[in-house]
């Protein structure tokens, strides 16, 4: 049997403006990542055709021993009713690096239920992690700068609920003292949580425009 990785690279793969065509998104509205991914602007939502369509949503599964988990299935399920001549898609969420280099794996499905490229997809996407991951970042900047600036005063602040984020699963830095050094701010107890936990993460996710 061929691997993941194996089937993945022998397969030929269309260019992301002709998949969009193939579903109805007209060429000029696909903001391309390379020849394979791309974003589509959010006015193309049309209520009318979401009222006459049906939602499948796979919400939890317990994984065989091969990994065969909700992604999968997911993919599978679309591929499988576009065979039969219905037109479908697959919705998915975007992998966080901390499973990506754990001992999930990634989360673009895996033998002939696969998202392509998956390297990409799996690494870094269309970069909305790495944006609100500066963006969460920036925040945690911020506020420690206004500590630094109101210490000894009386709106001094003694401690500080916010984490910064990273989207890796590193072990020493959920917990770290920040601010240490003459000169670099003040010292607090801190830590680091994974980008998919961000609070700008949750906004991102509720947005609707």
């Amino acid at each position: 049997m061929k691997s993941d990785i194996q089937i993945a690279r022998e397969t030929p793969l269309k260019k992301i403006k002709e998949v969009a065509e193939n579903i109805g998104i007209d060429r000029d509205e696909v903001h391309n990542y390379g020849p394979y991914m791309a974003k589509v602007p959010l006015r193309l939502k049309n209520q009318k055709k979401i009222d006459q369509s049906n939602l499948v949503l796979v919400t939890a599964i317990t994984p065989t021993k091969a990994g065969i988990g909700k992604t999968t299935v997911s993919i599978g399920l679309a591929l499988g009713l576009n065979k039969i001549g219905k037109k479908a898609i697959v919705a998915l969420r975007e992998p966080s690096l901390g499973p990506v280099f754990g001992m999930k794996g990634g989360a673009a499905g895996g033998g002939y239920a696969q998202v392509l490229p998956m390297e990409n997809i799996n690494l870094h996407f269309t970069g909305d992690f790495h944006a609100v991951t500066s963006a969460h970042n920036t925040i945690s900047a911020l506020l420690d700068n206004y500590i630094f600036r109101v210490q000894g005063t009386p709106h001094e602040i003694k401690e500080v609920l916010w984490k910064r984020v990273l989207d890796v699963n590193d072990r020493s830095l959920r917990y770290i003292v920040t601010g240490l050094g003459p000169g670099n701010g003040v010292p607090l107890e801190g830590g680091f949580d994974i980008t998919a936990a961000s609070e700008l993460m949750a906004i991102l996710c509720l947005a609707e425009d």
